[in-house]
């Protein structure tokens, strides 16, 4: 790869020169690389599951860039050579973490976390014997990390099940177990 810097021939050439050589721009550059070919090799499973998994990221930003507000969100978080559709597809590849689930004067207080934000956590509360008694939204606090839920009742021996999403929807699920 070369860096052509301040050649006038080359200012305004962009694309494939044969089968040997492509000249691109990017973030202001003129860039000369090898033009790359497809692969012979067969993808491996885990090739095939990162595909998979962009495919559907790709298809949760275009989604996403239809919402001209979210579009905006995403574009002032881009950064230089990035484009709100970039930022989305980055945002649509990664799901929350769920860091911490604590009981603080019985609410349910849940750390969650994401690169870009976290849209809405919801809990829920089961039993013993495994029947939801309640569920609802959680409301994000003032840190910008922990969202709160005020259970009616926690029954001994249940679980709390936190359902974490990111804006375009990837869901985090975790429990804590109530004793």
């Amino acid at each position: 790869m070369a860096i052509v810097k301040d050649n006038i021939l080359m200012q305004m050439v962009r694309g494939s020169l044969g089968k040997q050589i492509t000249i691109y721009e990017r973030n202001g550059q003129i860039i000369m690389a090898k033009k790359r070919g497809r692969s012979n090799k067969k993808p491996t499973q885990k090739q095939l599951e990162a595909r998979l998994k962009m495919t559907i990221a790709s298809a949760r930003a275009q989604l996403m860039m239809e919402d001209p507000q979210i579009k905006a969100y995403y574009q002032s978080l881009a950064g230089p050579g990035q484009n709100a559709y970039n930022i989305a597809v980055k945002d649509a590849y990664r799901s929350p973490e769920v860091q911490n689930i604590r009981l603080e004067k019985e609410e349910v207080v849940v750390t969650a976390q994401n690169e870009f934000r976290v849209a809405e956590v919801e809990v829920k509360v089961v039993d013993v014997e495994g029947v939801v008694t309640e569920r609802g939204r959680a409301f994000l606090g003032w840190n910008g990390i922990d969202w709160y839920y005020k259970p009616t009742a926690l029954p001994a021996g249940g679980k709390v099940i936190v359902v974490a999403k990111s804006l375009p929807g990837i869901p985090t699920v975790k429990e804590f177990l109530l004793t």
